[in-house]
């Protein structure tokens, strides 16, 4: 048996052999196990909501451990604080231990959304903005976990 990688998210650095249209380098794949049997696959992004991906069809199997081997592995999406300060072109910045949301593009770049809090309003929540930064794999390899629960609304 062949070792594959982990289920999670990770970007291609070269092209998967026999589906190189499909699975180009440069791209955000997710790995996983199929729950019928059918063994590891990858698959490219579907839809994003809430700066969130969704993934689709078709999966393809993986049954490349060469190919495999050269994924780059990536932090889940969710929220981090940031390791230190991220200063902006054009001025602005944002301050270290602020909370972001964690995001990709398509091509697997980081991206980080600021937490904003709406001094004005009667909801006592963090709201991210759809656009983020882009940020570089130095400071995405550095972002530290903020392990805030996921809650259904009530009455939904």
């Amino acid at each position: 048996m062949f070792e594959l990688p982990e289920s999670g998210l990770y970007r291609t650095t070269e092209p998967c052999p026999g589906h190189e249209e499909a699975f180009p380098a440069g791209v955000l794949v997710y790995v996983g196990q199929s729950t019928n049997g059918g063994g590891t696959f990858v698959v490219r992004p579907g839809a994003n909501q809430r700066n969130h991906w969704f993934w689709g069809e078709p999966t393809t199997v993986l049954r490349s451990p060469s190919w495999a081997k050269t994924l780059r592995k990536l932090p889940p999406e969710g929220f981090y604080t940031l390791p230190e300060t991220v200063e902006m072109e054009g001025g602005g910045r944002w301050m270290k231990n602020a909370i972001v949301q964690l995001g990709y593009n398509d091509k697997g770049q980081g991206i980080i959304f600021v937490g904003q809090w709406l001094e004005q309003g009667t909801d006592n929540i963090l709201r991210f903005s759809d656009r983020g930064l882009v940020i570089a794999d130095t400071l995405l390899d550095r972002l530290v976990w903020a392990p805030i629960l996921p809650v259904q609304e009530s009455g939904v």
